[in-house]
């Protein structure tokens, strides 16, 4: 008697959809579907979730928050209702879900916006059990923060290697959705190298049509072996809810925030020391170049890496160790996530003709004189914002001084401001600012961010 032939995953899953319909059409449908078919076991992602899901935790942060109130703040109107000279607070509460990914150390991954600012974390294990969840370290500009839990009893999740994942990879995600406890929902890897969302300095997200809602923020994504292949972190829906749009954080790039994290206590990024521009069809036309992707390199800062590795005015750069770059945002991009003081090979144009270089990325610099970055701030230090407003959200760059009678002053920056966005457009950090005057604006609108109020500035 010739041996059944084994029933591909597709077919299997065809069956079972037929086996459904066929059971509602006779009047069983509440009959439970075979273990087997022709001796073939159907497929099942049961024993694969019960090594992932005891791995995948809840997580509950309250956050205080001064609450502003003019009339209370009055001390006329507290004597007359005889209120209390103590500010009003309220508590922020947020919902989302966290990795562990040390089951030694007790370490936790997950997004920065569920633990941004909190002043208590609770984490929830998948055995019902509680426990203080302590803060490490995040990285706004990637949406990575990492926290520590006591090592008790805990499961892990292995990372894997997320540049090996490929379009059409079977993926499943594990969270909390809306608070309702743990779930699962699968689907697969629908592209990769996503960018574009705002509010985030650096983007390399892997997108998945695998339900992903509010709440799931920092859970996993996991490969049919259970390992872990990203963070979830973000959904696309004009409703709010899963329209088969989301977005996870790959784990390499998860890793290497959370080792620089533990090593450095922040991310260091790096800096190729170029100002460039978007390629338009006229300026193709008069650099000889045959394609609209890349960036133009506009200005070479003085003892940068573009200049010890030859990067000259005029070149276009289209590859960044090996990622193609489409634009100068793409090239801003690629310099933040890749690793700083490791040569990288650089693919430019120059006079038509394709060149290969190679450079070491230096740190980007954490303070820049004013007029190195526009004649209309000169006079002002402009510095990263410390680590502390950083965690309450706080996005920009700190004016750290102004010298009396100078232009930035006459402009009316003082010490302690706070630029928040370039002609509308929000800023990240320091180097964010730096690419955005690059562009050397003709009319220069800054929000300014001073004593709990914001006001633009125009710079003349």
């Amino acid at each position: 008697m010739p041996m059944p032939m084994p029933i591909p995953m597709p077919k299997l899953l065809l069956f079972r959809s037929l086996a459904c319909l066929l059971a509602i059409a006779t009047g069983t449908a509440h009959a439970a579907l075979p273990t087997d078919v022709d001796g073939q076991p159907l497929p099942s992602l049961a024993p694969m979730l019960e090594r992932v899901t005891p791995a995948v935790v809840n997580i509950h942060s309250k956050t205080v928050v001064r609450v502003r109130n003019a009339l209370a703040e009055d001390p006329l109107f507290r004597h007359f209702f005889n209120l209390p000279a103590v500010p009003q607070q309220r508590v922020q509460q947020s919902l989302g879900s966290g990795v562990v990914v040390d089951a030694e150390r007790g370490l936790v991954l997950t997004n920065n916006h569920v633990v941004d600012g909190a002043d208590d974390i609770a984490v929830t294990l998948a055995d019902g059990r509680s426990l203080p969840g302590e803060f490490v370290g995040a990285d706004p500009d990637t949406d990575v923060a990492l926290i520590r839990i006591p090592p008790e009893r805990l499961v892990e999740l292995p990372l894997a290697d997320s540049n090996r994942l490929r379009v059409g990879d079977f993926v499943v995600a594990v969270g909390n959705p809306f608070g309702l406890g743990q779930t699962v929902t699968s689907g697969i890897v629908s592209a990769l190298g996503r960018s574009g969302l705002q509010g985030l300095g650096y983007q390399n997200f892997i997108q998945t049509d695998a339900s992903v809602n509010p709440g799931n923020s920092g859970g996993a994504l996991v490969n049919l072996r259970g390992e872990l292949v990203g963070i979830n972190t973000a959904i696309f829906s004009p409703s709010g809810g899963n329209v088969g749009i989301g977005f996870a954080i790959p784990s390499a790039l998860a890793g290497d925030v959370m080792q620089q994290l533990l090593a450095y206590g922040e991310v260091r990024r790096g800096s190729l020391g170029v100002q460039t521009q978007d390629i338009t069809p006229p300026l193709a036309e008069l650099l000889k170049i045959e394609r609209n992707g890349g960036a133009v390199i506009a200005r070479v800062l003085p003892g940068s890496p573009a200049e010890r590795a030859g990067l000259q005015v005029g070149d276009t750069i289209v590859a960044l160790a090996g990622q193609p770059i489409a634009n100068r945002r793409g090239l801003h991009n690629a310099e933040g996530l890749l690793p700083v003081e490791q040569p990288i090979a650089i693919r430019a144009l120059r006079d038509g003709r394709e060149i290969t270089l190679s450079a070491v990325l230096s740190p980007r610099p954490r303070e820049l004189a004013g007029d190195t970055l526009d004649p209309r701030l000169a006079g002002a230090r402009l510095v990263e914002l410390p680590e502390a407003q950083k965690r309450r959200g706080l996005r920009g760059a700190r004016i750290g001084e102004v010298q009396p009678g100078s232009r930035a002053a006459r402009n009316g920056l003082r010490p302690g401001d706070v630029v928040a966005a370039v002609n509308q457009r929000e800023i990240a950090d320091l180097p964010t600012l730096q690419q955005r005057l690059a562009e050397t604006p003709e009319v220069l609108l800054l929000t300014i961010l001073r004593g709990g109020g914001a006001y633009m500035v125009e710079m003349r």
